[in-house]
Order: structure tokens, then sequence, then C-alpha cells
């Protein structure tokens, strides 16, 4: 990953805020627009319902979190993809995977090279 790749994962698409109160169908295309990449949420091994929010999602696994703690949750390009999987574990209770082109993304690398199909 060059310099200013990595510069421009620290600025571009900086704005990407997860909310508890989103459809997951709408938080995946937002963050698609934003990243280039599919977020996929599980609920246990399935692929959750789109029409679910996050907290009732949330509501429906067996993890107590509390998603008031999470509003305004912010994924840069400049995070490893592992540590944003594990934040929307930590702050939902909700297992995520980012999909690029149909395949996952590794956690070790950023959501910008991931975006760049550096994988």
């Amino acid at each position: 990953m060059g310099l200013f790749d990595k510069i421009k994962d620290n600025f571009t698409k900086a704005e990407f805020t997860v909310s508890p109160q989103k459809k997951l169908k709408t938080l995946s295309a937002e963050f698609e627009t934003a990243f280039g990449a599919e977020l996929v949420f599980y609920k246990g091994k399935q692929i959750a319902d789109g029409a679910l929010t996050l907290k009732q999602l949330n509501d429906k696994t067996t993890k107590t979190v509390d998603t008031r703690a999470a509003e305004g949750l912010k994924i840069k390009g400049s995070m490893k993809v592992g540590d944003a999987e594990k934040l929307f574990d930590e702050h939902f209770g909700v297992t995520v995977q980012i999909k690029k082109d149909g395949k996952l993304v590794p956690n070790e690398i950023t959501i910008g090279q991931a975006a760049r199909g550096e994988f």
C-alpha cells in the first residue's frame, strides 16, 4: 500500500456512522457506497434479515450489550477489517463480515485496501 493511499484512507469516507436504529440493508448499502465493499450481518451462522435494525438483531442474540453507548460509532477506511468487525460485536453484539467481489476480506488489511481489491 502506497503512502498516498494510506493518507487518503485516513480522510476519505471518514463519515460513515453506524447507528443501532438503522436497518441492516441500509447499513450495508451505505457501507458499500462509502467503501466499495459489502457488509454482511449474521445471526448465528445464518445471514440476518436485512429488514431488521441493528438493535432488533441485537435483541435476538444472547450477548447483552448496551446499544445506546454505540451511537455515533464511526468506521474509517484506515481501520483494519478485523478491528471494524470486532467493533460491531463489542458495540452491537452482532457478527459481521466484510466482503469484496463475493470473497471474504482478510482481517489483517485495511478497509481502504479491501475497497481497492488489494488482497
